[in-house]
């Protein structure tokens, strides 16, 4: 039991130790999604009721960024490092002083602002779903409308309690806790997966709804007991320091809205989507959730690792320790991104189909998906960094600088999502392009493509952007990821070819009608492909 506790109670200091347990876990949270995915497809598929239920995660999703966002981890870890004692141990001595009377004071402050607006903005949404939803879907039925108010209305109490968990975690993460912060993903999954199995062969897909929200709770009750642990008690305040909070909320409202950018342009996304062939939503969360796969495991890892460190480095003033800490992270992502890319768009049709291919989930479904899958793929190292670069600038409490970026980028995002569509149903050369090179040409509903290539691309300016800014205000236009980009992406290259090249060889061997032989053909392929890549790697004596 002991040995338990200690697990539980453990700092993590080192960044690639903090960034390997957050990984692991992150992984064990996608395995959980892969297979919510799995049951998803399996029990529903692509359908107009699936797409009612994606359709309804807009308006919760918006409200939990916009809301919660103004009291975020990255937000107000820096504020409370300010009020916190020197020390900042783990309690299990006994001894809590890190949590310091000031510092309870603001927490308790935060939540009670935040927990009302939160409340006051849901009740509000609430009432005027019938409204929000012609926003949402406009190319919906009147009776999928209602459907997706109805849905929306039942996950308004996702927003609430992911927004209180994710105040707590700051807590968690500024005492380094990262066991305890990794575990809120995995009950999140769980919750779903409890919905999807014994919930909707009851009721339906309000029964998955209801899975959503009680993973919400799990992430919110396991984040709350982590800040007893540390020492926090979370109290109402009935005599708020409200300049605090006005502090918090001007430093934290250009990155709210910044997020809120992303979120209507993801709103803009299904909005289009609504028009296309029925499914189309659903085909393109399939695909956005795969590709979350890697972009979690690897750059949202160390940018979440990352970023407490970048934090304290600001605050001493260790400029040089908080270059040199932006530096390797940025190497891990590039290195281990690259050959994601490239084993994703190789494999795309292999991992499609073990995923997310049986019962409703035709092998039409199937294509469309893989295709949409490389298309997104392309971008994830360019949303790691992002994620990482974006910290860099919320460390040093300068938020005004991503806003900008995220706000042309997502602008740019909805005006290539309406224009790539219109191209591809009115440009028969470009259609048959993207048709012929993602080999869809002989299914119907291929415009949903459109969507994740204008998400990539707004996404690829996005870090080109970001990129761009992080060198010219922070790394006096020192180019740190040169090298180990171009071994990387050499390395890729090869483990691209071979693993194509084995695919070629292995499909005739093992057939592609039995999950058996789809799961060889990719899993041996994959492996082959590494090997190659590992040696590459080794021959250029890679330093990571």
């Amino acid at each position: 039991m002991q040995r338990i506790l200690r697990i539980f109670s453990k700092e993590y200091g080192n960044i690639n130790q903090a960034a390997l347990l957050l990984g692991s876990f992150t992984f064990l949270s996608q395995i959980l999604a892969l297979f919510r995915d799995r049951a998803i497809a399996h029990f529903i598929g692509p359908s107009p009721d699936l797409d009612a239920y994606y359709a309804a995660f807009r308006v919760p999703d918006l409200i939990f960024i916009s809301i919660a966002s103004l009291a975020s981890i990255t937000v107000l870890i820096p504020f409370i490092v300010a009020k916190m004692s020197v020390r900042l141990g783990d309690g299990s001595d006994g001894n809590r002083e890190g949590v310091t009377s000031e510092a309870r004071k603001f927490l308790n402050d935060t939540l009670t602002v935040f927990f009302s607006v939160m409340v006051v903005v849901s009740i509000m949404a609430f009432f005027l779903m019938p409204y929000l939803v012609f926003f949402i879907a406009p190319g919906f039925t009147p009776a999928m409308q209602v459907k997706v108010i109805e849905l929306s209305r039942l996950m308004l109490l996702s927003p609430i309690l992911m927004g209180l968990s994710n105040l707590f975690s700051t807590i968690t993460q500024l005492f380094r806790k990262f066991f305890i912060y990794s575990l809120s993903p995995v009950f999140y999954n769980f919750g779903i997966i409890i919905g999807v199995l014994f919930l909707y062969p009851f009721l339906g897909i309000r029964g998955l709804v209801l899975g959503v929200v009680l993973g919400a709770l799990m992430h919110f009750l396991i984040q709350i007991l982590s800040s007893f642990w540390c020492g926090f008690r979370p109290k109402f305040s009935f005599a708020i320091n409200f300049k605090d909070i006005k502090n918090v909320a001007f430093t934290s409202l250009p990155r709210t809205l910044g997020l809120s950018f992303n979120s209507i342009a993801l709103i803009s996304i299904i909005a289009f989507a609504s028009f296309l062939k029925s499914g189309s939503i659903s085909i393109f969360n399939f695909s956005f959730n795969l590709q979350s796969v890697p972009l979690n495991i690897i750059g949202v890892s160390y940018a979440v690792a990352t970023f407490p460190t970048l934090v304290k480095s600001f605050s001493s003033g260790e400029k040089s320790k908080f270059k040199n800490h932006l530096k390797s992270a940025a190497r891990a992502i590039v290195f281990w991104s690259l050959p994601v890319i490239f084993l994703f768009v190789v494999l795309r049709a292999q991992i499609v189909r073990v995923i997310l291919g049986s019962g409703s989930f035709s092998w039409e479904d199937t294509r469309l998906v893989a295709a949409s899958l490389a298309i997104f793929s392309v971008s994830v190292l360019a949303q790691g960094m992002v994620a990482l670069l974006s910290r860099a600038y919320y460390a040093r409490g300068n938020t005004k600088r991503p806003l900008l970026v995220n706000l042309f980028c997502s602008v740019s995002i909805i005006v290539l999502s309406y224009l790539f569509i219109h191209i591809f149903e009115n440009v028969p050369m470009f259609r048959y392009f993207i048709e012929s090179m993602l080999k869809v040409t002989d299914i119907p509903g291929t415009e949903v493509l459109m969507l994740p290539l204008a998400y990539s691309v707004g996404t690829i300016f996005n870090f080109i952007l970001h990129w761009f800014f992080v060198r010219k205000d922070f790394m006096e236009d020192e180019s740190f990821i040169t090298k180990t980009f171009f071994q990387s992406l050499g390395a890729s290259f090869f483990i691209g070819v071979v693993s194509y090249l084995s695919l070629n060889i292995l499909s005739p061997i093992f057939g592609t009608a039995t999950f058996r032989g789809v799961f060889l053909q990719g899993f041996i392929s994959g492996i082959l492909g590494i090997l190659v890549g590992i040696l590459v790697l080794h021959l250029l004596k890679n330093e990571e």
